[in-house]
């Protein structure tokens, strides 16, 4: 059975905060995917107050963490270590990191296996980045190769992420879904799901499940039976999580 978690951000302990505890005590997800931005470290008693297993996602480059880049590394240095403290009180199984933009997939490497973190994840990202809003172009981390080499000098594992896989399939003209099926030769240890408006677009649009053009049947063919899964799509309401509950819904029929 898919075990199914819930993305949200260290600020949301105001309208979210409530709801999750509900949906969590109905059984609607399993675990919290909190990304820590940075400095909010004054939110962090707030949610060591749920008895809810997280996973923690590390800030990503709109945020100012950017591992491609080596004149990043002190920056990066420094939210790391809030980071930890996030996933070291919480308790975290997995700390997911972004590979970063443009610089270079070595540098990304460096970078990570410096932080010696055990339970460091490399997500893998589109190609190209959305434009106007990434402060970049090209995403590092986009294939097996890039994945596969962060992975060995950080001795860390892996987070696919089927719709950003989809994206990097899209950029270089090769079949979407065996694209994202050719991925799991990395054993990866969780999925991030989302829908897309556009299945044949570059760039990924984090829908409603069931809203978009992914054909949700081929990629559950994919996931291992038992995975675990973060559902990323967009929150629509900021006074409840109804439409969580309906991508939840989608997910476990």
């Amino acid at each position: 059975m898919y075990k199914l978690g819930l993305k949200l951000w260290s600020i949301n302990t105001d309208y979210y905060y409530d709801e999750a505890i509900r949906l969590y005590n109905d059984g609607v997800f399993d675990y919290i995917e909190l990304y820590v931005v940075p400095d909010t470290l004054d939110r962090l008693d707030k949610w060591k107050n749920l008895d809810i297993p997280f996973i923690i996602h590390c800030p990503h480059f709109m945020h100012g963490f950017n591992m491609a880049k080596v004149e990043k590394k002190e920056s990066n240095l420094a939210i790391y270590k809030q980071v930890k403290q996030f996933a070291d009180e919480l308790n975290a199984e997995y700390i997911i990191f972004h590979g970063g933009i443009d610089g270079n997939i070595e540098e990304t490497a460096r970078q990570l296996a410096s932080f010696k973190e055990p339970r460091a994840l490399i997500e893998n990202k589109p190609f190209v980045a959305l434009p106007n809003t990434m402060g970049g172009n090209f995403c590092r981390g986009y294939n097996i190769d890039e994945i596969k080499k962060v992975m060995e000098a950080a001795k860390c594992g892996f987070c696919l992420d089927i719709g950003h896989a989809i994206c990097a399939a899209n950029s270089q003209n090769k079949e979407i879904y065996r694209y994202s099926e050719d991925f799991m030769i990395l054993k990866p240890k969780m999925f991030h799901l989302t829908d897309n408006e556009d299945i044949t677009s570059p760039y990924d649009t984090h829908l409603h499940l069931g809203t978009g053009t992914l054909d949700l049947d081929k990629i559950k063919k994919i996931l291992p039976a038992d995975a675990r899964i973060t559902l990323e799509t967009v929150k629509n309401s900021k006074t409840n999580l109804d439409d969580f509950v309906e991508d939840a819904k989608c997910v476990k029929n």
